[in-house]
């Protein structure tokens, strides 16, 4: 690996943990205005200074994001369909590695499709974006998509993991199952957990706690955070979970501490007095 491409990737793996808490935040790009992202810049910004990096399409890059932030990004690589296609699964490359590099991204995500009808197409294309991004030196991550019909099993994500690294990935994002330590074990490249659909807190929690445990590097969670009923006490305690060590309970007890502490903060600014003494 050259210089380069080392150098990108310790911003997303902080070299201090050998771990990464990653927020995707690119659910737009099928799913359009998604639950928690309505309104992409004020659910995002007091998100940023507990990252390490942000998932996300250029478009809101573009449109929602300052220039001035500190945060490594990643972009989403892949689309061409909606959630009311036919053919779901069936994404292509939606992004060219030079506006990539324009926009100072430190790497791109490409979902495979492995064991759906349209698994070679992406297999391909995730080779051709390694060759290109091999050449610019940033870092491809794989995401390794899950159809309906597709069990999420420790079979069948060992399969795809070692795909995607057989294919050239840097990275790849998966989800949790049982015996996961079997992917990671059978993966070459680092490993990041997806967060998936919206659980409990403590599911959430505890699941990243268990693949970390198993091996991940860290996590790439989106609709467990904007979707908490506190998105900024949610992502402090998977910080917790994955740079401190923290026990799902003590990440759980976080999170309480963390959303009493808002709502009396929230409580206080609401009950101030207003001083009508400039008023003409």
């Amino acid at each position: 690996m050259q210089w380069g491409m080392k150098n990108r990737l310790s911003k997303i793996i902080k070299p201090k943990t050998g771990r990464t808490v990653m927020l995707a935040v690119d659910h737009g790009y099928f799913l359009g205005p998604t639950t928690g992202l309505e309104n992409f810049r004020e659910a995002v910004k007091p998100l940023m200074p507990y990252i390490d990096t942000l998932f996300l399409t250029r478009g809101m890059l573009r449109t929602c994001v300052e220039p001035q932030i500190g945060v490594p990004i990643m972009l989403r690589a892949s689309g061409g369909t909606s959630i009311l296609s036919k053919e779901l699964l069936h994404e292509g490359i939606t992004l060219a590695m030079e506006d990539a590099i324009r926009m100072n991204a430190v790497g791109i995500g490409y979902s495979i499709m492995v064991g759906a009808d349209f698994e070679r197409d992406t297999i391909l294309d995730l080779s051709k974006l390694v060759d290109d991004a091999e050449r610019f030196g940033l870092i491809v991550m794989a995401v390794t998509a899950v159809g309906k019909d597709m069990a999420k099993d420790a079979r069948y994500l060992s399969l795809a993991c070692r795909m995607a690294a057989e294919h050239g990935a840097h990275m790849v994002k998966t989800y949790y199952c049982e015996n996961f330590e079997k992917v990671v074990d059978t993966c070459p490249v680092p490993i990041v957990m997806a967060g998936g659909k919206k659980i409990p807190e403590l599911d959430s929690l505890t699941m990243a706690y268990n693949a970390i445990q198993a091996g991940a590097v860290g996590v790439d969670m989106g609709r467990n955070i904007f979707q908490s009923e506190n998105p900024v006490a949610m992502i402090q305690a998977v910080r917790a979970v994955v740079h401190e060590n923290r026990t799902p309970k003590e990440a759980l007890d976080l999170f309480n501490e963390l959303k009493k502490k808002g709502a009396s903060e929230s409580k206080k600014k609401d009950e101030k007095p207003v001083d009508d003494s400039a008023k003409v």
